[in-house]
């Protein structure tokens, strides 16, 4: 795919890897349909889209929320006049042990709202957008792909039993809809980050940086703007489907 003036909608596109994404895909051409629940992030995402000599514009929408999905790829396909890509970059973290216990006594155990929250967004939110994707490029005779985004620990990570079921959720997603979608000329992919040097994690104590970067064989965080490299790759190569994407430094959890 040439990105040149393809519409491409990035959800999570307010700030960290999103912004990366929006940035990378500007400088190639792509008019971005940025997605997020915070204006002021979107507004300041825009503006750096629009300095790269791209434009684009911006939607609030829960992407966990049906009817609110339904209707931001309506608003997408009229404003910008059709659909080329979607990048499922949304995603939150609700992180606690499955079971905690102290001097052999239960003391808590992951709730439901931990469990609910992550995957009404990470995984729910995922489908909704890729369904709703799917349906305008086949509607209106579009070619296009989908990205969800992974991470390192869909294979399994102390503390996140929610978040990686999510992540190993979206990544099998990938596949599944790339087989289903190849006949409407509709690629997918997943990619699989590892430690990321986004706002989040920059923002931990240098010590704890440090002592996760020496556990990674390349001996340090990955930048948002390598993620960012891989989904142009993904959307510029027409033969590249139903793959995970592992960009994490050699680390494996």
């Amino acid at each position: 795919m040439d990105l040149k003036d393809k519409v491409v909608v990035i959800t999570g596109g307010g700030r960290g890897l999103g912004r990366a994404m929006a940035l990378e895909l500007a400088n190639k051409g792509a008019r971005l349909a940025l997605v997020d629940l915070n204006q002021d992030d979107l507004d300041e995402t825009l503006n750096q889209v629009k300095a790269a000599g791209s434009d684009g514009r911006t939607y609030v929408c829960n992407v966990s929320k049906e009817a609110e999905v339904e209707a931001l790829f309506e608003s997408v396909v009229t404003d910008m006049g059709g659909l080329n890509g979607l990048v499922n970059n949304a995603g939150i973290t609700r992180d606690g042990l499955f079971i905690k216990v102290k001097d052999g006594e239960i003391v808590s155990k992951m709730s439901m709202d931990q469990w609910n929250l992550v995957m009404d967004v990470n995984l729910t939110g995922t489908f909704l957008c890729a369904r709703e994707a799917a349906a305008q490029m086949i509607k209106n005779k579009q070619q296009g792909c989908i990205i969800n985004i992974s991470s390192i620990s869909r294979s399994g990570n102390m503390g996140q039993t929610n978040y990686t079921a999510t992540k190993a959720g979206v990544e099998a997603m990938a596949v599944t809809w790339a087989k289903e979608l190849a006949r409407y000329g509709i690629r997918a992919a997943s990619i699989a980050p590892g430690y990321i040097g986004t706002e989040m994690v920059m923002a931990m104590k240098e010590e704890a940086r440090e002592k996760i970067a020496a556990g990674i064989p390349a001996k340090r965080l990955g930048k948002p703007e390598e993620i960012a490299h891989t989904v142009s790759f993904i959307l510029e190569n027409d033969y590249v489907s139903g793959r995970c994407f592992e960009v994490d430094g050699g680390l494996r959890i």
